[in-house]
C-alpha cells in the first residue's frame, strides 16, 4: 500500500486478497487505532501472486526489509546492545564487537551473532581469547604478513601467530570454524579437537605447547561448568520471551543448545500486548530465514494464535534441512525454559523504559512534552516527584517518593516513609502526612524543592493533593497519570481537565516517561511494604512464644538466621543460644512442634 507520493507505507499478505481488501475498503468500523490511521493515507496499492503460503511469508519479510514500512512491524534491536561479528569473508577472519549490522558485510559473509547486553559481549570476547589462539594485535592481515616477528602470545601458546607467514588463511580459518561452532553449542567438538592437539604435543615431547592448549581446554570446562544445565535431554531449542509496555514491545531469545543457555538476543518493535501473536510471527519470519542455525523447536506462548504458524514451520524446515516445529508447552522444564524468556523480557524492557527509549535517547525529551502539554516556561522541568502509598489493610501503612533528575531515575533521592499518625487504611490522611514530612524539609535538609509532582491516578487523586498542597502553601505543578483498565498507563491528566492520550507514535517518549514513572513508583512503595509485612510476621510469630520479647527474637534470629530454621530446631540447638534459659527453649520448642520436650 503507497501514500500520494507513492512511498511504500504498510506490505501485507492475504489467502483471499479480495476478503481482506473489502475489510478494509468497505466502509465497516475500523477497531485498530494503527489500521484505521494507516488507511486514510493509504493512495494505491499493487499486489504480487505467488504458489504458496510459505512463498508470500518470505517475499513479505523480504519487502519489509526492503521499503522499511512506516505501518509494518519492523524488527529492530536496542543500538545499546553490541554484536559479535565474525568476517568469515575475509582471508584471515576477525572476531570483534560490533554496535550495528554492517549489511554489506554481511551479505559478503560476515556472521553475526547477538545482540548482547555489553557486559556479556566482554565475557564471551574473553572466553574466545582463552580457548582459541587468534590474533589479539591489530596488525592487519595479509598486509602484514612477515613485517614483525611474532609477539610474546605466541611463544606462550596464547596465538597461532598468522603474522609469522607459517599459517596459511586456510589453517587460520579452520580456527575460526572452531570458534562459529561455540556460538552454535558445540562444545563436545571443540573439546574433542583440543584433547587430540593436546596428546599429539605430549606424544612429540613438546610439553610447553601441550600445557597451552591444556589451559584452553581447562579454560572451556570452566565455561560448560559455569552454564547450568537446563534439560536432562541434550537438544537445541530456542524460546522467545515477549513484554509489551509503553506503546512498545520486546523480543528476548534465549538460545539452549546441548541442554545448556549459550546466548540471548534482544529486540525492540512498536506494539502492545493485543499484538501479540502478529509481532511474533513478524519476528519469526524477518528473523530465522537469516541465521546460521536454525533449532528443531521454537518456544513461544501463543503458537495457536499465529496466522500463519503450520505455513511458517514448513517454511523453516524447507530452510534449515530438518523439521523445525512451534511450539507451546504447558508444563515440564520447556514451559519453565519460556516463563525464564518471558521474564527476561519484561526486565529487559523496564530497564529500556526507565533509561527512556534505547541508549541514544535523549531522556529530557519528554520534560519538554509535559511543558508544551502545560503551557509552562520551556526548560523549566528538571525535578519530578511522585509518591505511591501502600498497605494491606491496617497493616504496614507505608510510602514510597520516586525522583526523576533530567528525565531518568535519581535512586539517592528516594525516600520511604513509614506511616505515624495513620493508622487506618485512608489514602487521603496518608497521602497528608507524607506530604506534610516531606515539605518540612528544604535544600539545607538535602531535599530539592521539585519542579513538577506527578500524581498517580486521575481527577480524585489530583484534587486530593493540590488540597494537601495548597494547606501546606506549596506551590507546584500537578499534573496527573492515568491508567487503563489493563492497569498500564495511557493519559496525562492536566490540572484544568485536559486529558491527553498517549496512544500515537508522536507521544511515545511521553508514555515511556509516565510509564517508567509509575511504574518505578508503585514498586518501591511495595517492596517496602512488603519488607514490613514480613518483619511484622517474624516479630509476631516469635514474640508471640511465652518468655520471648524483642531482645530474645534477636538473638535467635542472630543465632539460626531464618525464622524456619528456628522452627526446625531441637532443643539441643535452641539450648545452645546465648541468652536463652531451658524454658525458653521449651517454650519455643512446642510452639513450632505442638508437643514439647
Amino acid at each position: 500500500m503507497k501514500d500520494a507520493s507513492g512511498l511504500v507505507i504498510y506490505v501485507g499478505k492475504a489467502k483471499k486478497l479480495r476478503n481482506r481488501l473489502s475489510n478494509y475498503f468497505a466502509g465497516g468500523t475500523i477497531t485498530n487505532p494503527k489500521v484505521a490511521a494507516m488507511l486514510s493515507y493509504v493512495h494505491d496499492f499493487e499486489y504480487i501472486v505467488v504458489d504458496t503460503e510459505s512463498e508470500a511469508l518470505l517475499l513479505e519479510a523480504n519487502l519489509i526489509k526492503h521499503y522499511m514500512p512506516q505501518y509494518n512491524i519492523l524488527l529492530r534491536d536496542d543500538k545499546g546492545y553490541p554484536y559479535i561479528c565474525i568476517t568469515m569473508n575475509e582471508e584471515y577472519p576477525r572476531v570483534f564487537k560490533a554496535f550495528r549490522i554492517d549489511e554489506k558485510l554481511k551479505k559478503a559473509g560476515a556472521l553475526y551473532y547477538g545482540p548482547y547486553m555489553a557486559g556479556d559481549v566482554f565475557r564471551v570476547l574473553k572466553t574466545i581469547d582463552d580457548i582459541f589462539p587468534l590474533k589479539k594485535c591489530n596488525k592487519v592481515l595479509p598486509r602484514d604478513v612477515g613485517k614483525e616477528r611474532p609477539c610474546l602470545n605466541s611463544h606462550i601458546g596464547k596465538c597461532m601467530a598468522p603474522c609469522s607467514g607459517r599459517v596459511t588463511g586456510g589453517e587460520y580459518k579452520e580456527v575460526i570454524k572452531q570458534v562459529v561452532k561455540l556460538f552454535e553449542g558445540k562444545y563436545e567438538e571443540i573439546e574433542d579437537k583440543l584433547t587430540q592437539e593436546m596428546r599429539a604435543f605430549a606424544e612429540k615431547n613438546e610439553f610447553e605447547q601441550a600445557a597451552a592448549v591444556r589451559d584452553r581446554l581447562f579454560a572451556l570446562r570452566a565455561m560448560r561448568e559455569s552454564q547450568s544445565v537446563f534439560l536432562e535431554v541434550e537438544r537445541d531449542v530456542d524460546a522467545i520471551g515477549f513484554y509489551a509496555e509503553a506503546g512498545e514491545a520486546c523480543i528476548r531469545k534465549l538460545e539452549l543448545r546441548q541442554g545448556r543457555i549459550v546466548g540471548t538476543a534482544t529486540f525492540f518493535v512498536k506494539g502492545n500486548p493485543e499484538n501479540k501473536a502478529e509481532i511474533l510471527e513478524n519476528f519469526i519470519i524477518q528473523y530465522y530465514p537469516e541465521q546460521q542455525f536454525i533449532p528443531a523447536t521454537i518456544l513461544l506462548d501463543c503458537r495457536d494464535e499465529l496466522e500463519s504458524a503450520e505455513a511458517i514451520e514448513e517454511t523453516l524446515t524447507r530452510i534449515n534441512g530438518h523439521k523445525t516445529e512451534l511450539k507451546t508447552p504447558e508444563r515440564g522444564e520447556l514451559n519453565k525454559l519460556l516463563k525464564m524468556a518471558n521474564l527476561n523480557s519484561r526486565e529487559m524492557m523496564v530497564r529500556r523504559v526507565l533509561r527512556g527509549g534505547n541508549a541514544n535517547a535523549d531522556p529530557t525529551e519528554a520534560l519538554r512534552i509535559i511543558e508544551e502539554k502545560m503551557g509552562i516556561e520551556a526548560n523549566s522541568i528538571k525535578r519530578v516527584e511522585a509518591y505511591d502509598i501502600s498497605n494491606l489493610g491496617n497493616d504496614d501503612i507505608c510510602a514510597g517518593m520516586v525522583v526523576f533528575n533530567d528525565g531518568k531515575p535519581d535512586k539517592k533521592e528516594y525516600r520511604l516513609f513509614k506511616l505515624k499518625t495513620v493508622i487506618t487504611q485512608d489514602d487521603f490522611a496518608s497521602m497528608r502526612e507524607v506530604l506534610g514530612r516531606r515539605f518540612k524539609h528544604d535544600e539545607k535538609d538535602g531535599f530539592k524543592f521539585p519542579d513538577l509532582i506527578l500524581a498517580d491516578g486521575g481527577k480524585g487523586q489530583m484534587s486530593a493533593i493540590r488540597s494537601i498542597l495548597d494547606s501546606l502553601n506549596i506551590k507546584v505543578p500537578l499534573a496527573g497519570m492515568v491508567k487503563n483498565n489493563r492497569h498500564k498507563t495511557e493519559a496525562l491528566l492536566l490540572e484544568d481537565g485536559t486529558l491527553i492520550k498517549l496512544d500515537g507514535d508522536e507521544n511515545i517518549m511521553l508514555l515511556r516517561f509516565l510509564t517508567a514513572v509509575q511504574n518505578e513508583v508503585h514498586r518501591y512503595a511495595v517492596t517496602y511494604q512488603r519488607k514490613l509485612s514480613k518483619k511484622r510476621n517474624i516479630h509476631y510469630r516469635l514474640e508471640d512464644i511465652e518468655g520471648i520479647g524483642p531482645a530474645k527474637r534477636k538473638k535467635l534470629l542472630a543465632h539460626f538466621d531464618t525464622i524456619k530454621a528456628v522452627g526446625e530446631a531441637d532443643m539441643k540447638a535452641l539450648c545452645e543460644v546465648k541468652g536463652l534459659s531451658e524454658q525458653d527453649a521449651q517454650n519455643i520448642y512446642a510452639y513450632f512442634h505442638g508437643d514439647g520436650v
